[in-house]
């Protein structure tokens, strides 16, 4: 009785414990060790340069004596003046070519994913990844060379009499376009692409019509897309500076070429705080900008899964 007593005790034992001992030999190390190297990364390349921008934004040394100490001067400064219309101006012109962008960039994308043509849809794409990473000193030096002043394309169709100037506002938004819209290409096609057939049949068979399929169904499941197609795009032009410094310089009012002059000391000495300033106030707005892309990418993606 004893022997047979404890053999089931045993038996039912055994089973309980090498369950708990697989348990805890699976369980193994943390999930978040195997993040240490990004977070690391992350941590030298964004923390350090953020760290430093925000302690130069907030502190000021005196020449005579080397004390630091903190200040809300240059933050102040960086809000007032030309330094508040550069940053209006930059804001500007990131909306007006993000919208513009993102319109286009639908319009093109549909066409090619109603095409048939395979050639075609490839084509689009892979020159819309090649355009969308082409910019800066090249980017702006090849459209001197056609649209510029002494351009082949102003010459030929005599757009100096039509009032065109590529040195301006106009003419910087129209070479933002020339990137912003295959980004947005790239970054809407494949929420064109998860737009279910179904849902065009569905909506055919209950006597909806195009407009209203596009009013009612495509366009609220595209919306989140959409809007993080243009903030995204509004991110990528506001940080441009490249591009805009060798085309307009100072012409055109930028935050960021008002934070290369002060760092040169081109405009006047001894601003580099201002600068750093901007820079802080450039980093608050993009932080914001990818505050609000995120949740709609999420939003986006559940919908169109």
């Amino acid at each position: 009785m004893s022997s047979a007593s404890s053999t089931p005790g045993n038996t039912a034992e055994s089973p309980t414990g090498t369950a708990g001992g697989t348990r805890r030999r699976r369980r193994g190390p943390r999930p978040w060790l195997a993040a240490l190297p990004l977070i690391a990364f992350t941590a030298l390349c964004f923390g350090l340069p953020l760290g430093a921008l925000l302690y130069g934004a907030v502190t000021r040394t005196d020449p005579a004596t080397g004390a630091t100490t903190a200040t809300g001067e240059h933050l102040a400064r960086s809000l007032q003046g030309p330094y508040l219309g550069s940053l209006i101006g930059s804001v500007q012109l990131s909306a007006l070519t993000a919208l513009l962008g993102a319109v286009l960039g639908v319009l093109i994308a549909q066409a090619v994913v109603t095409s048939r043509s395979r050639a075609l849809r490839g084509a689009v794409l892979t020159a819309s990844g090649v355009l969308a990473n082409f910019g800066g000193v090249p980017l702006a030096f090849a459209f001197i060379a056609t649209l510029g002043i002494s351009g082949v394309v102003t010459q030929l169709a005599d757009l100096t009499s039509l009032g065109w100037n590529l040195y301006s506002f106009t003419g910087l938004a129209v070479v933002y376009l020339y990137f912003l819209t295959p980004l947005m290409v790239l970054v809407i096609t494949p929420a064109l692409d998860g737009l279910r057939p179904q849902w065009r049949e569905a909506a055919r068979n209950a006597g909806a019509s195009g407009r209203q399929y596009w009013r009612h169904v495509a366009l609220p499941v595209l919306a989140p897309s959409l809007l993080g197609g243009f903030v995204l795009l509004f991110g990528s032009a506001f940080a441009a500076h490249a591009t805009a410094a060798a085309l307009v310089g100072g012409s055109v009012p930028l935050v960021t070429l008002k934070i290369a002059d002060a760092l040169s000391g081109n405009v006047l000495v001894g601003q580099e705080n201002v600068a750093l300033a901007l820079g802080l106030d450039m980093v608050l707005v993009a932080g914001l900008v990818m505050a609000l892309y995120l949740p709609l990418q999420r939003r986006s993606a559940r919908w169109l899964r």
